[in-house]
């Protein structure tokens, strides 16, 4: 989860919206600073160093997901990292200091999605990582900071207050706002509770607190200590091979394995052989784009995915790219493109599928179905898949030795003395060269 979400995160700082909210936080200053990935020339204070590290995570969608529904990892590492390189010298985070926080961030998420039913099924009101990745942002500030369990309610309690933002901004410039926030409003949140603000510690408790997130929300006592299972034990998370909605996944998968009976590999194929497609996918409306028009609606789109997939035989990140996006045979298959709803294709990312049926000029009818698709749980990546990705991602952003150095350092955390070495290393530049020469005395 730690080197995936690095990687999308270095991907990501070649965005426009990164651009865009990193030109925006350079308005802020303060003594204590942390650094902002693939960028060794800036360093903001922490708040804003978490914020626009978030929002570069989910960039581009390319972030883990979880069941119930979030992307857990986004909001909470971004927040530990900063915290790591504002701390007084003295104060040395270590990588497993940084492994017990980020897990703790992570299992807050968890616990709080279980109490509810409705959080196992992909959105509809809110944007999950704006309400739960706060959360999980928070707790993991608290562990990192030492907060007593005291001032841990607390910070939970004023995170509540900062949670929360509309699904309507998916597919937007705006929707990585949402993961930048939740990071930047954890720390915030956790950094007021550690000077005594105080807040309603009942608030994980009540209908009118964190219930007011999900309709059927019912806190239930967790296990002791001594019985205690973390939720990461029970349940992976989902590994995207690239980027875009978690439910497009299942859907390109399928268009691929269509795509096999009508051409052999490395051929294009002729869009005018096809006079008709059908989709069987579940009723996500913000992820129902018949026409996109931009990377983020094409992101968010059933249709591109899979017309993209039967088109090219891949969906990669240059799939996005405008000039794709506007391909004048990609949008005569979009117009030929048409959805369909089983009442059997719930919309949980645990039980959905995604089905194509392409009908042919000539009359014939090619079908094929995914309920499982590669990346997820339930078939996870292997752990060459996943270094690939990496280090395809990382190397837009870093040099080829500051990639394998952070492979290393992440596959080793737990033995890492001072985390600083890593976030010099995701800064890059000058720095890295500095922490190339001393690496080998860090574990």
């Amino acid at each position: 989860m730690i080197l995936d979400t690095l990687g999308v995160g270095l991907l990501g700082t070649k965005t426009e919206v990164f651009q865009k909210t990193t030109h925006y936080s350079k308005i802020y200053s303060s003594d204590a600073s942390s650094s902002v990935w693939a960028h060794p020339d800036l360093r903001l204070p922490p708040l804003y160093a978490a914020f626009v590290n978030g929002v570069a995570i989910h960039s581009m969608d390319f972030d883990d997901t979880w069941h119930p529904t979030t992307h857990p990892s986004g909001a909470v590492l971004p927040t530990l990292l900063a915290i790591s390189e504002a701390l007084p010298e003295k104060q040395k985070v270590s990588g497993l200091d940084l492994l017990l926080a980020f897990n703790i961030g992570i299992e807050v998420q968890g616990r709080l999605m279980h109490f509810s039913k409705e959080a196992s099924n992909v959105p509809k009101r809110f944007h999950p990582p704006s309400i739960l990745g706060t959360m999980g942002s928070a707790a993991a500030a608290a562990k990192l900071l030492g907060l007593n369990e005291l001032k841990c309610k607390e910070a939970l309690a004023i995170a509540a207050s900062y949670a929360g933002a509309p699904l309507a901004n998916a597919a937007t410039q705006t929707k990585p706002l949402h993961m930048g926030n939740a990071s930047k409003h954890g720390l915030e949140a956790a950094i007021l509770a550690s000077l005594g603000l105080q807040a309603n510690k009942l608030i994980l408790d009540l209908e009118s607190g964190f219930g007011a997130f999900y309709t059927d929300y019912s806190p239930q006592t967790l296990p002791g200590l001594q019985s205690y299972s973390w939720l990461l034990h029970q349940q992976d998370v989902a590994i995207k091979s690239f980027p875009a909605h978690l439910g497009t996944h299942w859907m390109a998968e399928a268009a691929l394995a269509v795509r096999k009976h009508l051409v052999q590999v490395g051929e294009s194929l002729p869009s005018g052989r096809v006079k008709k497609i059908v989709l069987n996918v579940p009723d996500v409306k913000y992820v129902n784009r018949p026409f996109p028009t931009s990377e983020h609606e094409a992101r968010h789109s059933f249709q591109f995915a899979a017309c993209t997939a039967l088109l090219d035989g891949f969906i990669s990140t240059e799939s996005f790219k405008q000039q794709n996006i506007s391909r004048p045979e990609l949008s005569e298959l979009l117009r030929k493109t048409h959805l369909e709803h089983s009442p059997d294709n719930k919309p949980s990312f645990n039980s959905l599928y995604c089905e194509i049926t392409v009908t042919l000029q000539d009359g014939a009818v090619l079908s094929e179905r995914c309920d499982t698709f590669y990346g997820h749980w339930r078939k996870p990546l292997k752990k060459e898949d996943l270094v690939k990705k990496f280090q395809s991602n990382a190397s837009v952003a870093l040099s080829k030795e500051a990639t394998e150095s952070i492979m290393e350092i992440v596959d080793n955390l737990e033995k890492l003395e001072d985390c600083s070495i890593l976030t010099s290393l995701l800064q890059g530049g000058e720095s890295v060269r500095n922490q190339l020469k001393g690496r080998s005395s860090s574990f």
